[in-house]
C-alpha cells in the first residue's frame, strides 16, 4: 500500500480538482480529504455517508453551580478570560461562576486551584468524521466546526482511518488531498507518505510557496513531485517554477493549462477525466501517468 498526497503553498491552485481526476483514474484506492478546515472533495464525488462520528480534539471546563461558592479565584486565575460570575450559588445567595465555551482553551487550571472541586473539564465536539461510499471508491472525510482547532488531530485520524480501509480491502493506494500551506494540518497530512504532488500556479507568490512546501518535505524526507496548473495564463512565470524546481531537486511532472471545463465539470459533480477526455484532461492523465510511475503502481 502506498500513499500519494496532494498538497498545494495556497489555496486556490486546483488541487481538489486533480485530486478527483485522479480518483476517477486509481482503480483500486481509498480516498481521504485531509482538508478538514475547508473539505470539499466531496462536493465532486457526492459520497453516501456509511458511518458519522464526532470528533473531540480537546477539552472544555464546566461549572457544577451546586458545588461553587463564588469565591472568585477560578476568575482571578483565567489568563482566557473565560470564566466570570454570574447567577446564584449554592446557598442561593452567592454569586457563582460561569464558563464561556468559546473564549475556553481547555487548560484546566480552573480545574486544579478549585478549592470546593466544582469545575471539570469534559471532551469538547470540534467537528465530525465520516466513512462513506463513492463511485470512485471509499471516501474518509471531516468537517470541522467553525473557528475549532485541532485540525492537525483531526487530519491523523482520517488518515488512520483510510490506512485501516486499505488495509482491509487490500487496496493498492491511499489517496490524500491535503490541505494548503505549511502547517500543522500539512504536516499531519505528509509524516509518512511515500509521495508529495505539490500542484503550484504561474505567480510569484506561486513560486515563494512552493519554495515553502518543498522546505517543509525535504525536512521530513519525502519525495516531492511538482505540477504547474493553469501554467499559460504567465508561460515566463511557468519556465521561472520550472527551473527553480529543478534547483530545489523537485522533477516538474507536467503542466495543465487554464480551462472553463474544470468548472463545468464541477458544476456537473464530475471530475475533468470524467467530463472529457481530451485537452486537460489528458493533460491531468499524464500527471497521473507520471505519478504511478513514481509510485511504481501499474496500472490495472
Amino acid at each position: 500500500m502506498k500513499e500519494l498526497v496532494v498538497i498545494s503553498g495556497k489555496g486556490g491552485t486546483g488541487k481538489t480538482s486533480i485530486v478527483a481526476a485522479f480518483a476517477s483514474l486509481a482503480k483500486n484506492a481509498v480516498l481521504a480529504d485531509c482538508d478538514v478546515d475547508a473539505a470539499d472533495l466531496h462536493l465532486v464525488l457526492d459520497p453516501k455517508i456509511r458511518r458519522r462520528e464526532d470528533f473531540s480534539g480537546g477539552s472544555k471546563a464546566q461549572v457544577m453551580p451546586e458545588r461553587c461558592t463564588g469565591c472568585g479565584l477560578c476568575v482571578r486565575l483565567c489568563r482566557f478570560d473565560a470564566v466570570h460570575q454570574s447567577g446564584p450559588g449554592s446557598d442561593g445567595t452567592s454569586v457563582v461562576a460561569a464558563v464561556d465555551p468559546i473564549a475556553c482553551e481547555g487548560c484546566g487550571v480552573c480545574v486544579h486551584f478549585c478549592p470546593e472541586k466544582a469545575i471539570e473539564l469534559f471532551p469538547a465536539v470540534n467537528g465530525e468524521w465520516f466513512v462513506s461510499e463513492t463511485r470512485c471508491g471509499p471516501l474518509v472525510h471531516a468537517r470541522l466546526g467553525v473557528a475549532e482547532e485541532n485540525s492537525g488531530k483531526l487530519v491523523s485520524l482520517v488518515r488512520s482511518h483510510a490506512k485501516r480501509i486499505a488495509q482491509e480491502k487490500s487496496l493498492d493506494l491511499v489517496l490524500i488531498d491535503g490541505s494548503p500551506g505549511i502547517g500543522c494540518p500539512v504536516i499531519a497530512s505528509i509524516t509518512g507518505a511515500d509521495l508529495v504532488l505539490v500542484v503550484t500556479e504561474p505567480t510569484l507568490s506561486g513560486r515563494h510557496d512552493l519554495e515553502r512546501v518543498a522546505a517543509l518535505t525535504k525536512h521530513f524526507g519525502i519525495r516531492t513531485l511538482v505540477c504547474i496548473n493553469k501554467w499559460d495564463l504567465n508561460e515566463e512565470m511557468t519556465a521561472r517554477i520550472e527551473e527553480r524546481a529543478l534547483g530545489l531537486g523537485l522533477k516538474t511532472v507536467g503542466r495543465i493549462r487554464y480551462d472553463q471545463s474544470v468548472t463545468r465539470a464541477q458544476i456537473a459533480r464530475k471530475s475533468l477525466v470524467e467530463y472529457q477526455d481530451s485537452g486537460t484532461a489528458a493533460e491531468m492523465m499524464q500527471v497521473w501517468c507520471e505519478v504511478l510511475e513514481a509510485l511504481n503502481i501499474e496500472e490495472k
